[in-house]
């Protein structure tokens, strides 16, 4: 790869980045204010795509013939903002992470010095990079099912003179459910992509006393092991937003089944917009499972999906479209009430309960009469 040639025209940038992080809390402790100061973002988002108004995406590229749009490219790198770095068939299928949403959880993962790290989902190398800055590089797993985004996060790490491979960060194409034995037993694992429950082979390859910190149901959860398959924690008070784990002959995307037989309409006990609640969202996604909740800000009108092909269309007039064998919106309605009678919870007073296969949500107490099983999902 041709040197760096945005190297004198990226320090500027970098540089507020870092102090509106820095400013912000999310680096408190200098070793990650380092890794973020000396580890550019750029080498490792060589372009990336922006959403257009009305479908599509706009790619922005260091390499564009035209300064200003190359300029825009160098500018989006260092705003504050998660980026779409591929894209298939009109859906996301890998970004760069928010840097605030990085920051904050690699202060979670409380890495200290001769930790070993399983990062699960490599996207573009970067969080890699930043682990073996304030680890060293042969402490760093990073393992993604895509073979084309392992070869591009390689290829970024040898741009920022990381090296990879024995001695360096082991960048492994494979199923991120099942880690990477490896380097195992690691002291921490992060993972990178949303999941429905936690893979209980990357609970066994963590050590015990290790940790756990993942993307769940919008929420971050952190969990401590207490032993092979077990583990107990709270989730952050961050929301996150990932792309989904993937397995091996998934779909890139998963959708519902065409609306059929069983269409009815009712009216609604609560307005749709309970869904502009990002903590309700939260509790909903956590308690009913895999639902998808497309929510148009400002358009009143809220539709629910699940696997099974059923479906809820609540509109701003109060009334409900519902299509499938489920009342979706009847499940909202009920969590909703749910949520206000226990006093609008915050993400902090939900924690996940590993033992084995058995995985339970909770409020406030593992053993209280708020929980709820993640069973049946993957």
């Amino acid at each position: 790869m041709d040197a760096d040639r945005w190297a004198d025209a990226a320090r500027a940038p970098r540089a507020r980045l870092v102090r509106r992080l820095t400013d912000a809390g999310h680096l408190a402790d200098d070793r990650w204010r380092a890794a973020f100061e000396q580890v550019p973002r750029h080498l490792f988002v060589p372009a990336f795509h922006r959403p257009v108004p009305g479908g599509g995406w706009d790619r922005l590229s260091g390499a564009d013939r035209d300064p200003r749009r190359a300029a825009r490219w160098l500018s989006g790198v260092y705003e504050d903002a998660p980026l779409a770095t591929r894209v298939r068939d009109g859906v996301m299928t890998s970004s760069s992470s928010q840097p605030s949403l990085m920051a904050a959880m690699l202060a979670a993962l409380g890495v200290r010095d001769g930790d070993r790290v399983l990062e699960v989902g490599a996207g573009t190398g970067w969080n890699a990079a930043l682990l073996a800055h304030r680890l060293t590089p042969d402490a760093v797993t990073s393992v993604d099912l895509d073979a084309d985004v392992t070869a591009a996060a390689r290829e970024h790490l040898a741009a920022a003179g990381v090296p990879t491979g024995p001695a360096g960060i082991a960048v492994v194409t494979g199923d991120g459910a099942r880690g990477d034995l490896g380097r195992a037993p690691y002291d921490r694992v992060v993972v990178t992509c949303e999941l429905t429950r936690v893979p209980e082979e990357l609970l066994r390859q963590c050590a015990p006393g290790g940790l756990l910190l993942a993307p769940l149901a919008g929420g971050l959860i952190a969990l401590r092991v207490t032993g092979p398959g077990r583990a107990q924690g709270r989730f952050l008070s961050t929301p996150a937003y990932f792309v989904a784990l993937r397995t091996p002959g998934e779909p890139v995307a998963r959708a519902g089944r065409a609306a059929g037989a069983g269409q009815r309409t009712r009216d609604s006990r609560i307005p749709s917009r309970v869904l502009d609640d990002d903590v309700f969202r939260f509790v909903l996604t956590l308690v009913a499972g895999e639902l998808t909740v497309d929510r148009g800000f400002g358009v009143r009108t809220a539709v629910l999906m699940a696997p099974d092909g059923s479906t809820a269309v609540a509109g701003p007039d109060g009334g409900v479209r519902l299509t499938g064998e489920r009342d979706l919106w009847a499940v909202v309605e009920r969590e909703y009430g749910a949520w206000r009678a226990a006093g609008h919870p915050d993400r902090e007073r939900f924690g996940l309960s590993v033992d084995g296969a058995r995985q339970w949500a909770w409020l406030d107490t593992p053993d209280g009469p708020g929980r709820w099983v993640l069973s049946g999902r993957r």
